[in-house]
C-alpha cells in the first residue's frame, strides 16, 4: 500500500483543522470587545459630594485705628501763675475733679470790689426808692411839682438797675474766682501735665494744660475701599447679596485677637480724596484698658450675606489655562462633565461657588487626577468608607485571571 493511501491519514488532518478553528474561535473571544462588567471594573472609582445652597457670609478684614471715645485739652479760662498741681499724671481723673490752682489773689479782690460796689449800689437804691415813695402822696396833693415827682421815680429805677448791673458784676468775679481751680470736663485717663508750677497760663494760649481720654468704650476707625463698598451696595440694591451682621471682632498686632466683640456704628458720609477710602466706625467695649488709642488692630465683620451660595472643597475647584474656574461633576450619563463656575473668594476651608451649579449636582471631590471630560467613572459618596482611587492595578488582575 502507498504512503498517502493509508486509511488513518485523513482522520488525523480532520482533528488538526478542529483544533485550529477552535484555537481561532479563542483568540478571537479574547480580544473581542469586553463585557459590561469588565468596562465597569475598569472604570475610575470617584468620590462626589451633593451640591446645597447656604447661606455664606460675606466677611472682610479692614485695617483700622483705635480712638478715644472722647477726648478733651484742659485749657485755663483765666490768667495767672499756676500755684498747684493736683493730679498724678497718668491717672484716672473724674469730671469736676480739680487739676490745677491759678493764683486767685486778683480774683478775690475782684469779687471783693463787685460786692462793695454792690452794697452801694443797694443803699442808693434804697434812698432813691424812698424818696419816690415820699413825692407820690405829695404830688397828689400839689405840693410838689409833678415833675419833681417824676425825676424821683427815674432816679429810684435807675438805682435799681445798677443793683442789677452790680449784682451781675459781682456774679462775674466769683466765676472767674471759681476758674482758678482747673478741673476735669471729663472722666478718663490723664496724660502727662503740660504745663508746670510756677508757669504763667493764659486763657488764650494755644497749648493746653493737658489731655484727657475716654478709653471705656473705644472706638476703631476701619478703612474700606471706596470702590468695594460701591460695588457692595450694588449687589445690596439688586438683591443678590443681604445685609450682614454688624458685629466686629479685633485681631491685634501679634496675631491674637482681642477678647470683646464690637459694633458698627457708622460709614462716613464722604471718600477721602487722598486714600480713595470710606471710613468705618466701630465701639469695642475697653474695661482693661488693653486697647489705647492710636493702635492699629485689624477688623473682621459680615458685612453682607449671600443667600444661595455652594460651599465647594478647594481642592475640587480646578481651572484652566486662562484662569476659568470649573469642577467636574457627575454627569446625566454616568461619566464625568466638566462645569464652569464662579468664585471669587473662601469661606473658612470651602470656596464660595455664586454661579455655575444647581442644586442636587454631584460634585467631583476625591479621584480628580487625571479625570477628563467623558470619562468613565464609578461614583461613590465621598463619605462612604469605600476607597476612593484608581483601580487599574485590581482591574487588570481581574482581567488576568479572567483570561
Amino acid at each position: 500500500m502507498k504512503p498517502d493511501q493509508n486509511p488513518k491519514r485523513p482522520l488525523a488532518r480532520r482533528w488538526r483543522l478542529t483544533a485550529n478553528l477552535l484555537a481561532v474561535v479563542s483568540l478571537a473571544a479574547c480580544s473581542g470587545e469586553p463585557s459590561s462588567d469588565a468596562s465597569q471594573r475598569q472604570a475610575k472609582q470617584v468620590g462626589y459630594i451633593v451640591a446645597n445652597t447656604t447661606n455664606v457670609p460675606l466677611s472682610v478684614s479692614l485695617s483700622g485705628r483705635t480712638v478715644a471715645f472722647e477726648t478733651s485739652e484742659v485749657r485755663p479760662q483765666v490768667s495767672g501763675v499756676i500755684r498747684k498741681r493736683y493730679f498724678t499724671e497718668g491717672s484716672y481723673v473724674r469730671a469736676g475733679q480739680p487739676l490745677f490752682q491759678i493764683d486767685p489773689s486778683l480774683y478775690q479782690a475782684a469779687v471783693n470790689q463787685a460786692a462793695a460796689n454792690l452794697a452801694s449800689a443797694k443803699a442808693s437804691a434804697d434812698a432813691a426808692i424812698a424818696k419816690a415813695d415820699r413825692f407820690k402822696p405829695l404830688a397828689d396833693m400839689e405840693a410838689v411839682a409833678k415833675q419833681d415827682y417824676t425825676d424821683a421815680l427815674s432816679s429810684a429805677r435807675v438805682a435799681k438797675a445798677s443793683v442789677a448791673q452790680n449784682a451781675a458784676a459781682l456774679d462775674t468775679a466769683r466765676i472767674n474766682l471759681r476758674f482758678t481751680n482747673v478741673p476735669a470736663p471729663i472722666s478718663g485717663r490723664i496724660g502727662r501735665s503740660l504745663a508746670t508750677v510756677g508757669a504763667l497760663a493764659s486763657a488764650s494760649q494755644t497749648d493746653p494744660l493737658a489731655l484727657i481720654q475716654r478709653t471705656d468704650p473705644i472706638y476703631v476707625d476701619m478703612q474700606q475701599s471706596a470702590a468695594d463698598l460701591v460695588a457692595l451696595r450694588r449687589k445690596l440694591a439688586a438683591g443678590g447679596v443681604k445685609p450682614g451682621s454688624t458685629q466686629v471682632h479685633l485681631q491685634l498686632d501679634d496675631g491674637s485677637q482681642y477678647g470683646f466683640t464690637g459694633t458698627v456704628e457708622f460709614s462716613e458720609v464722604t471718600v477721602s480724596e487722598d486714600t480713595g477710602t470710606v471710613t468705618l466706625r466701630a465701639r469695642f467695649p475697653n474695661p482693661d484698658g488693653l486697647l489705647l488709642p492710636g493702635l492699629f488692630v485689624t477688623a473682621v465683620f459680615d458685612q453682607a450675606s449671600h443667600p444661595s451660595a455652594f460651599l465647594v472643597p478647594q481642592n475640587a475647584i480646578q481651572h484652566d489655562f486662562d484662569g476659568t474656574a470649573y469642577v467636574m461633576v457627575v454627569g446625566d450619563d454616568g461619566k464625568a462633565a466638566r462645569r464652569k463656575v464662579v468664585t471669587d473668594r473662601t469661606y473658612e476651608t470651602s470656596s464660595v461657588v455664586t454661579s455655575g451649579l444647581n442644586k442636587g449636582d454631584k460634585i467631583i471631590v476625591q479621584g480628580l487626577n487625571g479625570l477628563k471630560q467623558g470619562a468613565a467613572i464609578r461614583p461613590v459618596a465621598a463619605s462612604s468608607p469605600q476607597p476612593v482611587g484608581p483601580p487599574e492595578q485590581g482591574s487588570a488582575a481581574g482581567a488576568g485571571k479572567d483570561g
